[in-house]
């Protein structure tokens, strides 16, 4: 099966504001017809399957053969949630918010990414994730931070998803 996107499914990819989590934009655009099941499941990780079945069920993705992926279909009622196992890490976190605030065009994120950039402490990053987070919606729009904040409870380590997110102290 080579799964390629709908009209549905490029009409939103075209809007930031669409239904979608981070790895089900990631799974459309890579399904262009070209790449096999096998391909994308090495690309996306092995609950590829199942995600390619959900997305074609919604209405986003079709095949070959038009034929579900999985042999069991989830339903409306079971909703799937990926089981794979993420790596998390500060150092992803603080990159990935130093590319966002580095990609607006506002004097604030200017100045929250030499913050940034300029930490070295572990508390002084957290400090400065925070700060960031706290001044995103008002630099973008608060779907885009709402994302943001989806994305770093993706991949910041456990242990710092409260005082990054939420500004509790860090357990001594």
């Amino acid at each position: 099966m080579h799964p390629r996107k709908t009209e549905l499914a490029h009409t939103v990819l075209q809007a930031h504001r669409a239904p979608l989590d981070l790895r089900q934009r990631r799974a459309l655009i890579l399904c262009d017809g070209k790449r096999s099941l096998a391909e994308l499941a090495l690309l996306l990780g092995n609950d590829t399957p199942v995600l390619i079945a959900q997305l074609q069920h919604s209405g986003y993705l079709q095949g070959d053969d038009e034929r579900v992926v999985p042999a069991v279909m989830p339903t409306s009622a079971t909703p799937v949630t990926p089981v794979v196992e993420r790596r998390r890490s500060m150092v992803a976190a603080r990159i990935y918010v130093l590319d966002i605030l580095a990609l607006q065009r506002n004097p604030t994120a200017a100045q929250l990414h030499r913050v940034l950039q300029a930490t070295r402490e572990e508390e002084d990053t957290i400090n400065a994730l925070q700060l960031a987070l706290a001044h995103l919606p008002a630099i973008t729009s608060h779907g885009y931070a709402q994302r943001v904040r989806g994305r770093l409870q993706e991949v910041l380590p456990e242990a710092y998803l409260a005082a990054v997110l939420e500004g509790t102290p860090l357990p001594s």
